[in-house]
């Protein structure tokens, strides 16, 4: 070591990793370390040369390195010799596990000389060997990229394609502009040098993650920084496309109903975030998981590529560097409270999802959808219908940042929408809006198919409602208490107490059927109790109450003689009166109607009217 700390060697063999790096030429051009010869292994050619082939960013990058070692070479600065044999498929193949590095240690044995390494292990087995070795740590600097001269603070995404000028998406979600950067076009090795910075610094950096390596395509996380490269053959040219989020947002600063905030906060154990491209998906997200952080909650999330920024106390695991049985085993032993599922894209992505959640994990998923209902449509086919609302009980839809819509999701047993037939009831899964809890869709089984029906609310038309009175009408000599629901032109149900059921139908049913002769439709009968609950419609009624030792008695007044009023106990619909002559509403507590309200008057319940 001489006095300016520079490190003089008389030969010098680097193995693959130090020249994937790009590690030896800048301690050379630095004067950081002095070499006479280098010697290059033919082994490390040939690896490079296969990932260059295979389309791997690293090989491109390792060439490089080679290509600048030359140079100095041709500068006078060291000399380099080739040597070592070429490798047999079967050893390159094996690289990775060690096959390489032992050909290297070899050659670095025989001919008395310095391995040089970036790799730990391979510099302890040097060491074991009784090898010299010289180990070059990755540089964990942070440096100024070329990418980086391409943003400003409004900048989204910036989009580099070889033989056309640099464009940028600037603004916010649901509110940007696809722009010129510069005039002067990208040409080929403009594009190649930037990616090859972007390659070396997401290995070198604790931040940077190469995420994705395939043939022609390389996906990388670098800081905030999602990068996708794309070259030849798979793209017709060079391309590098970087999205980076540019405004980070609490969930406090969502505008949502205060249901909407309690079930995230208490109940949202299966939600998927759905929305299109660039639209807030993962802004929301990152703000559901710090918050559930925030409350002491244990949080993971499962993502490819991790390109969330959140606290430290998260983990982020890369499904794309494991099979979908490891994230499955690690979660379930690791036992977090939440898990979030970046960015399901395929089969297994949605199949992982929903074993976890059956196994109780809390799981959030983010999904491309471009409407709500589209969300769910993507579990049709890779899960059991059934099994859905017991995956994903909400759907929130982000549209231009914020909160659109949001869905609720649940099963029933029901005849669908639209047919009238008791016989057709089948398991329908209901889709509804979570804040008016107004149907928006169902989903069930049609003959070998699965459909998804969307459910438009039908107000009663002007006939329908006609005919109700007329049914209402012919039924009166029955019974005063009567609720017609005109389904069709030739259905409709009749709601009435269960004592007078058995008077309308007649003995082996000769009543009824004169009824629906007369009447020119069929008609279905049930008891009063069966009549669905609806919410409060109209004004509420002040009234008096009286009991006699066989009637509970509603004193209304002269002014609603005639009228239909709704009956309800605790806000839960019971059933529809016409007001008697005297004003009053007159009910047995012999039946089941007056043993509910007898009851709610015992336990002191609220009993409200409304017309």
């Amino acid at each position: 070591m001489t006095k300016k700390n520079i490190e003089e060697f008389e030969k010098v063999i680097p193995d693959t990793s130090v020249i994937i790096e790009g590690l030896l030429s800048l301690k050379i051009e630095k004067e950081e370390l002095k070499v006479n010869e280098v010697i290059i292994h033919e082994a490390v050619i040939a690896e490079l040369e296969h990932q260059a082939n295979q389309g791997k960013a690293i090989g491109y990058v390792g060439i490089d390195e080679l290509k600048k070692l030359v140079e100095l070479s041709e500068k006078g600065k060291i000399k380099i010799r080739y040597a070592g044999r070429r490798p047999n498929i079967s050893e390159i193949k094996y690289a990775s596990l060690g096959e390489i590095d032992a050909l290297i240690r070899q050659l670095v044995w025989e001919e008395d000389a310095l391995l040089i390494s970036a790799d730990k292990i391979q510099s302890k087995i040097a060491q074991a060997r009784n090898i010299k070795v010289l180990f070059i740590p990755k540089e964990k600097g942070f440096r100024k990229l070329k990418l980086e001269e391409f943003f400003d603070e409004t900048t989204m995404s910036v989009h580099l394609r070889e033989k056309v000028a640099p464009m940028a998406k600037k603004g916010m979600p649901g509110s940007w502009q696809y722009v010129e950067i510069r005039k002067k076009l990208l040409d080929a090795d403009e594009i190649k040098d930037i990616s090859r910075e972007i390659i070396e610094e997401a290995r070198a950096r604790d931040d940077g993650f190469i995420e994705i390596e395939r043939e022609g395509s390389t996906i990388v996380q670098l800081g905030h920084f999602r990068i996708v490269i794309t070259r030849p053959p798979f793209s017709d040219g060079w391309e590098i496309t970087t999205v980076r989020p540019i405004k980070k947002l609490n969930l406090e600063e969502y505008k949502m109903s205060e249901k909407l905030r309690t079930r995230i906060s208490e109940q949202a154990e299966g939600m998927l975030v759905a929305g299109s491209p660039g639209q807030g998906k993962t802004t929301f997200t990152q703000a559901i998981a710090e918050h559930y952080a925030a409350k002491g909650k244990v949080v993971k999330t499962v993502e490819a590529p991790r390109d969330m920024v959140l606290p430290e106390t998260i983990t982020q695991l890369a499904i794309s560097r494991g099979s979908p049985e490891e994230v499955h085993d690690v979660l379930l032993l690791s036992r977090p409270d939440y898990t979030i599922f970046d960015e399901m894209r395929n089969t297994p992505d949605f199949a992982l999802f929903s074993d976890l959640r059956l196994a109780g994990v809390g799981m959030i998923g983010v999904v491309h959808a471009t409407s709500p209902i589209d969300a769910i449509q993507r579990f049709i086919g890779r899960v059991e219908l059934g099994v859905i609302p017991q995956v994903v009980d909400t759907v929130v839809f982000i549209k231009n940042g914020e909160i659109n819509k949001v869905l609720g999701i649940k099963m029933e047993v029901k005849v669908p929408s639209g047919m009238t037939e008791a016989d057709l009831a089948r398991p329908i899964v209901v889709v509804n809006d979570f804040e008016t809890g107004k149907i928006i869709a169902e989903i069930y089984s049609y003959g070998e198919e699965t459909v998804v029906v969307p459910v438009k609310e039908e107000k009663a038309s002007g006939i329908k409602l006609l005919a109700a009175k007329s049914i209402e009408r012919s039924l009166q000599r029955y019974s005063e208490h009567i609720h017609v629901d005109v389904l069709s032109d030739n259905k409709a149900i009749v709601y009435i107490p269960e004592k007078y059921i058995g008077n309308i139908i007649g003995k082996e049913g000769k009543n009824i059927a004169q009824i629906e002769e007369e009447l020119g439709l069929s008609i279905d009968v049930r008891e009063m109790e069966e009549l669905p609950r609806q919410k409060p419609t109209g004004n509420e009624i002040n009234y008096q109450l009286g009991e006699t030792s066989k009637h509970v008695e509603f004193y209304l007044g002269e002014s609603l003689v005639g009228k239909d009023v709704d009956i309800y106990v605790n806000n839960d619909y019971i059933a529809t009166f016409a007001v008697g002559k005297k004003g009053t509403v007159r009910i047995n507590k012999d039946n089941k109607l007056g043993r509910t309200i007898v009851d709610a008057l015992k336990h002191k319940e609220k009993l409200l009217l409304y017309g």
